[in-house]
């Protein structure tokens, strides 16, 4: 029988605001068994380039990263949110390691070619090292994973935080019995976005099919919900979008299944 493995993926104010980091590490560190944790920033990565006149481009909720770019996320994501959550973590006794895809070459990726947009040094999943991160996680460690990732040939990639939840949860799917836990500010995938109540249980290929073209769910809910059918898909055996406050409840929030 595989060990259970429960990974975290958050983004967004959650991890950037004092009161809502600390709520969400609070009740990461009372998920029983093993567990991961993958994290965002862009906020904070937006705030540091204005303060360092660096200029942020958006295109389609993606960041265009050129070397200005990458040298603040691989600041800000490796640097000073991802050791901030591993400090945080270890004074609440876990014994957490910060990472990012190029430690230990556990996530490799290759530079999004250029299409109508340029991304810059934007990465493309190509493999997880699922092996050494099962290392890591049976002795006891529990990784933070930034979303910055490498190509083997020594150059750093933004990685979209979802994606590499998504890809590292694939990636040990073979190993652990893994669930997968999307995390943001809502309570799930709403029906309506402007009525909270109005969370969409399940989710499988079909249903989300027919959101999209009735233009429920749309922008950055796609990638995510599209990651979550490729996960399940390819071995994890459960994922969850959920609001972070709910993590003591995995049975809230919405299920995305086969």
């Amino acid at each position: 029988m595989k060990d259970k493995l429960t990974i975290i993926k958050v983004g967004g104010k959650i991890v950037e605001e004092p009161d809502s980091l600390a709520r969400l590490l609070s009740d990461f560190s009372r998920i029983d068994g093993l567990k991961l944790l993958v994290h965002g920033g862009g906020r904070s990565a937006t705030k540091m380039a204005a303060d360092l006149g660096i200029e942020t481009t958006m295109i389609e909720g993606r960041r265009v990263t050129d070397n200005d770019m990458l040298r603040v996320v691989a600041m800000v994501y490796g640097g000073l949110v991802n050791k901030t959550i591993t400090a945080r973590l270890q004074g609440m006794g876990i014994d957490a390691i910060g990472m990012t895809g190029a430690d230990m070459d556990i996530i490799r990726s290759h530079k999004r070619p250029a299409g109508k947009v340029d991304y810059g040094w934007v990465g493309d999943v190509d493999r997880v090292n699922g092996e050494a991160l099962a290392t890591l996680i049976r002795s006891g460690i529990v990784p933070v994973i930034a979303p910055l990732t490498h190509d083997g040939q020594g150059h750093l990639l933004n990685t979209n935080a979802d994606t590499m939840a998504g890809e590292t949860a694939r990636g040990l799917a073979d190993i652990f019995d893994v669930t997968l836990v999307y995390c943001f500010e809502k309570a799930g995938v709403l029906r309506d976005e402007n009525d909270d109540d109005s969370v969409i249980p399940a989710i499988d290929p079909g249903l989300f099919e027919k959101l999209k073209a009735d233009g429920i769910v749309t922008g950055g809910m796609l990638p995510k919900i599209e990651n979550a059918l490729k996960a399940v898909a390819d071995g994890v055996k459960e994922v969850v979008i959920t609001q972070a406050s709910s993590l003591d409840n995995l049975r809230k929030g919405t299920h995305i299944r086969l």
